[in-house]
């Protein structure tokens, strides 16, 4: 009896086709149950929320703890410890437990400092604004009733129309606010559970933040240790790289916008105190909170610092407004330039593209940092065509794509466009005189109408003649 032969390839085919199997099974199941899977992404989310805010928190703290313990902490625990046996592993600790504490001290110190400016100034604002509204309508009123007493007609009109609504409005405070009450006042403890539970993660992830700045080190260590033990030295190299890349653009970015948006909003401040326009401090914190998003974020606070301001004058409004138009354009050409310098590196298109599909993804989060995510893919997908393009001597340099027609598939030469063609690229005139050129040119592969005729004998031509 012949013995059966175990060849490894039939096992490598059949552990593929399960595992193809086994993942179309999967992905079906997943597609069926949309609602259980996004039931279950809430629930996760709402369970990680404190260490996705200690991250948070750890990630935008760090640069200030880094500052402390390498400006203050360690050389005043090298000059207190200097003399003693242990200094050199007593110092770095001490030293980054003062860091990690005084970064946490002054995060709380700077969000009581903006609650307690910006607090009071809000309540004063609206309230405000409550108590003029009764003088806004009286306002109002009196330009509409001047109006309407030189056109009839209109007030007719507005007659009926106001009717219409008051009968309407009655009818559906009767029909559905009344029925619908209920459900407010359970919104409303949801709402109320809902920050209740935001205050609880938040006090989590700053506790969760002071193990991760304190033992930052060692958890690189062991997320580098994992990565080296499941790829290849090549590819861990290249995602190590790549995480430092990302972590640059972030931080970069991040800090950047902070410091330009609390600069811009000093600068708005001190321009409407001398201006003398209403509301200065609650218009100024709106337009340096909204300036953190990019190219929207201007747009999105003067509207309401507009509009807040105009209950007060219109030829003030128009002042803020022009003011605010100035104050960005110094902000996109002067002030971000040199802050964020080169972080960016993609062009306004780009800007705009990351922030709408970021907005429409993750609302106001992919707003604010839908640039960097775009700027890291962009990054990476520049590299990945320029590594492919280097790998078939491909020119990499984008300007050296502008006069090139095609590149042969044979010989790899590349083919510039002819002069004519760049001249009239456009338009019906431009396509039919490059038709022209392509049909009068000279085929490479078709013989010479001179070498046919040389080639031929002289008796067959005079024959051809006579005939």
């Amino acid at each position: 009896m012949k013995r059966y032969r175990w060849d490894k390839k039939y096992l490598y085919w059949g552990v593929t086709a399960f595992l193809v199997i086994a993942a179309c099974i999967v992905f079906y199941m997943l597609v069926s149950n949309l609602g259980w899977l996004q039931r279950t992404v809430q629930q996760l989310t709402a369970i990680l929320s404190p260490f996705v805010w200690g991250f948070v928190i750890a990630y935008l703290l760090y640069p200030v703890m880094k500052i402390y313990n390498r400006c203050l902490f360690v050389p005043l625990c090298n000059l207190l410890l200097g003399r003693s046996g242990r200094a050199e592993t007593l110092a770095p600790k001490v030293a980054r437990g003062l860091s990690v504490f005084l970064s946490i001290i002054t995060l709380l110190v700077v969000v009581g400092a903006l609650l307690w400016m910006v607090v009071p100034q809000l309540y004063t604002s609206v309230e405000t604004i409550v108590l003029g509204s009764t003088d806004y309508l009286r306002r109002a009123d009196a330009w509409l009733t001047r109006m309407l007493e030189d056109y009839p007609e209109v007030e007719a009109a507005v007659t009926s129309l106001f009717g219409d609504l008051s009968d309407g409005l009655f009818t559906w405070m009767q029909n559905n606010l009344l029925p619908e009450f209920r459900g407010l006042i359970t919104a409303f403890t949801v709402n109320v559970y809902n920050v209740v539970r935001s205050i609880y993660n938040i006090i989590i992830g700053i506790i969760v933040s002071v193990y991760l700045l304190y033992s930052k080190e060692h958890f690189c260590a062991r997320c580098k240790k994992v990565v080296y033990c499941i790829f290849s030295l090549e590819a861990s190299e290249r995602l190590i790289s790549g995480i430092n890349y990302t972590n640059d653009v972030f931080m970069g970015f991040i800090s950047g916008k902070i410091l330009d948006s609390l600069i811009i909003a000093l600068l708005c401040y001190i321009g409407c105190i001398i201006m003398g326009i209403p509301y200065a401090l609650l218009v100024s914190f709106i337009i340096g909170l909204t300036n953190i998003i990019p190219f929207f974020g201007p747009f999105i606070g003067a509207i309401p610092s507009a509009l807040i301001i105009l209950t007060v004058s219109g030829w003030k409004m128009l002042f803020f407004i022009i003011f605010v138009l100035v104050l960005q354009q110094f902000d996109g050409n002067v002030l971000g330039p040199k802050i964020l310098g080169n972080r960016v590196g993609v062009n306004g298109f780009w800007v705009m593209f990351s922030i709408i599909v970021g907005a429409g993804l993750f609302g106001f989060a992919g707003m604010l940092l839908g640039v960097p995510v775009f700027v890291v893919i962009y990054t990476f997908f520049r590299d990945l065509v320029n590594r492919k393009l280097a790998r078939s001597d491909l020119p990499v340099e984008t300007e050296a794509y502008v006069d090139i027609s095609h590149i042969d598939p044979r010989s790899g030469e590349t083919v510039t466009r002819p002069p004519k063609e760049k001249r009239s690229s456009t338009g019906l005139r431009g396509w039919l005189a490059r038709r022209k050129a392509q049909n009068t040119a000279p085929s490479e592969e078709a013989p010479e109408p001179q070498e046919t005729q040389t080639d031929a004998p002289a008796e067959d031509t005079d024959d051809t003649t006579g005939d």
